[in-house]
């Protein structure tokens, strides 16, 4: 029989074998997670009583975090399996964080990206990682990831080991190493040490980047009773930007030593700690500031003869205690003591690298507690006291005293400090010193101008599941 050439595509199709698309999805295993808080608040002293935070500047959620702004986190992550599941105990994961959040002070949910301190989003967390490789006691993870472990939740405040960058690790039973690479990053806002600079190598002029490198030790000793002693090394270099470079920069590098010490403490509901740590940080890697305790973000200014910040330190001491101390009441405490200078010998106010003039030493000490009262199972009462004082440079200190009672819903009707979400009504009273009342020491004071007290009211709603 003769086929007319017209028809011959179609036959083709009914006989070719059929042709999957990658859409085609075989692993089933898939999570979510979220964090997050949201919710509205106004200050009662500041014109058009938008809700600003009450703390003291360069200290970021430090003296309570109740009245921080807007943001959601969603965490996917997709699980896979070896190919002989069944006699293989391998763990593999692929996990992304998608952050959101406001700025200025809006609301999360009457913004977007185009709106005028509207939406921002971000991608903090894309890795894949295998634990317990071949049913081994080795790990290996590459990626962005949120690398950070014990905080002062009521501070937000991730101190000693916090990684969060662009990198890969590997680990064996209680000891990891680890190398990050945090290098291009917004140097306007971030920090005083320069990473972008123009190559001119080529007579082209192309925007580039030098890279920071930093290998990281970590070894955990537990078993002792309940105990566990971390001890921390890094070492931090970065590159110089080359001799065919507008402007030079020189090579740099820093080092970070430190020890946590966490122990189980007695009380008659389990789950209490108690928490000890020490850092010590040299030339580049003399970072925390602004809430922030990640040692790259370079503190103060260089030296004005070498351009290097040989002679900088931070060091950073922080006291952390829970105690469950019955079903009618918990406590939790902590107090933060940070000392730094840059690499410039003033002690006051020194040149950075874009010529602009900043702080080459300061000083924080920031004390507070936190009282759970479970009046219910399914309603608590929150009340925390405050003491915070900065002293940047010369200057005077500047200090906040803050009372907060937060009235709590609790719908998982759990005694305990961990139990999410909260539904909470936040009442927030600070009272200022004189120089920083007169010198506006705090996102609240820039915007109401010399006032001796300070206040907050609002509803938020927090939560977090994994």
């Amino acid at each position: 029989m003769k086929i007319n050439n017209c028809y011959a595509p179609f036959l083709l199709l009914l006989v070719a074998p059929p042709v999957y698309s990658q859409i085609i999805i075989t692993n089933k295993q898939f999570s979510m997670g979220t964090t997050g808080r949201i919710g509205a608040g106004i200050s009662p002293s500041i014109p058009g009583l938008t809700g600003r935070q009450l703390n003291l500047n360069g200290q970021g959620s430090l003296g309570s975090r109740l009245e921080q702004g807007d943001y959601v986190d969603l965490l996917p992550s997709f699980h896979f399996r070896a190919v002989n599941a069944d006699n293989d105990s391998t763990k593999i994961d692929f996990q992304a964080r998608l952050a959101y959040y406001s700025t200025q002070g809006t609301n999360l949910g009457n913004v977007n990206s185009r709106s005028v301190g509207g939406t921002v989003s971000s991608l903090p967390e894309a890795f894949a990682e295998v634990r317990n490789i071949v049913g081994s006691q080795w790990s290996a993870w590459a990626g962005a990831r949120y690398m950070r472990y014990d905080d002062i939740h009521i501070c937000d405040y991730f101190y000693f080991d916090d990684h969060s960058t662009t990198g890969f690790g590997v680990k064996y039973r209680n000891t990891s190493f680890s190398m990050y690479f945090p290098s291009v990053i917004d140097t306007t806002s971030r920090g005083t040490l320069p990473y972008s600079y123009s190559n001119i190598i080529t007579g082209g002029g192309g925007f580039t980047y030098r890279q920071r490198e930093i290998a990281v030790l970590e070894h955990e000793i537990k078993r002792w009773q309940g105990h566990t002693i971390k001890l921390l090394a890094e070492y931090h270099y970065v590159a110089s930007s080359g001799r065919d470079a507008l402007p030079y920069y020189p090579t740099d590098q820093g080092w970070v030593a430190g020890i946590k010490w966490t122990s189980p403490v007695r009380t008659l509901r389990k789950g209490s700690f108690n928490q000890l740590s020490v850092r010590y940080g040299s030339g580049v890697a003399n970072g925390g500031d602004n809430g922030s305790t990640q040692t790259w973000l370079t503190f103060g200014a260089p030296d004005p003869v070498t351009q290097r910040y040989t002679g900088a330190y931070s060091l950073t001491a922080v006291e952390h205690v829970l105690l469950n101390l019955s079903s009618r009441l918990s406590l939790n405490g902590y107090s933060v003591f940070t000392r730094s200078k840059g690499g410039g010998s003033a002690s006051g106010e020194a040149k950075d690298y874009y010529n602009r003039t900043v702080t080459n030493f300061k000083r924080d000490w920031v004390s507070g507690v936190r009282a759970i009262g479970y009046v219910t199972n399914w309603f608590h009462i929150i009340s925390e006291l405050h003491y915070a004082e900065r002293t940047d440079g010369n200057n005077p200190k500047a200090t906040m005293l803050k009372w907060v009672l937060a009235p709590t819903l609790v719908p998982t009707a759990a005694r305990d400090p961990w139990a999410r979400p909260h539904i909470r009504l936040i009442f927030s009273l600070a009272r200022y010193n004189t120089y920083a009342m007169e010198h506006a020491y705090s996102p609240f004071l820039s915007y109401a101008g010399n006032k001796r007290w300070g206040s907050y009211l609002g509803v938020r709603a927090e939560w977090w599941i994994f």
